[in-house]
């Protein structure tokens, strides 16, 4: 059995090749570009929501509060007024370093637990296919599949979530070909 711990250079390599890959897509691809719509009066409704003070954080409008109001009248002709709304607020600039080194955090994490899953798969000196399929399914589900709950539940937009696995397959073969590159023999 391979020790994880013979896993540490596909695991980094892999968390910096996906890192600079992503910034790639969303800074040189350009297909996410129109992923957020844009409200046509943006001013009036950012005043409106400023009045609200609301602290960052999700919030679902009209919020049904508990099941008796759910099923209410006056509920019910809420949402059928419309609009609903799941808003997620933040406040300030869009902090980038922080949003980096969490992702850059994130990817690592990735690929520790394929690294888990294939010293539990895959013997030593394995053929670079087995261990590309191997990790490269557990990095694809790790990166995409959930994405597919937000359009599900949330009605996230089914092609952000489709471009956004477009990305899913692109980060699993870059995971998955340096780890089979890298296992051990």
């Amino acid at each position: 059995m391979v020790s994880l711990t013979a896993l540490w250079l596909p695991i980094l390599l892999s968390a910096v090749a996906v890192f600079v890959a992503s910034s790639l897509v969303h800074m040189v691809l350009g297909y996410h570009k129109n992923d957020y719509g844009k409200v046509p009066t943006e001013d009036a409704v950012m005043d409106d929501l400023r009045k609200a003070n609301l602290p960052p954080g999700e919030y679902l409008v009209p919020h049904p509060g508990s099941r008796d109001h759910m099923r209410s009248e006056e509920y019910k002709n809420k949402v059928n007024r419309g609009p609903v709304l799941i808003l997620t607020v933040m406040t300030g600039f869009f902090a980038m370093g922080k949003r980096f080194g969490q992702w850059f955090v994130y990817l690592l994490v990735v690929g520790w637990l394929a690294g888990c899953l294939a010293v539990h798969t895959i013997a030593p000196g394995a053929a670079f296919r087995r261990v590309f399929g191997v990790v490269g399914l557990v990095t694809f589900a790790a990166y995409g599949m959930a994405l597919w709950q937000g359009a599900i539940w949330y009605s996230r937009s089914w092609s952000t979530a489709l471009k956004s696995n477009i990305d899913a397959v692109i980060y699993a073969v870059i995971t998955a070909g340096i780890f089979g590159w890298l296992w051990p023999r």
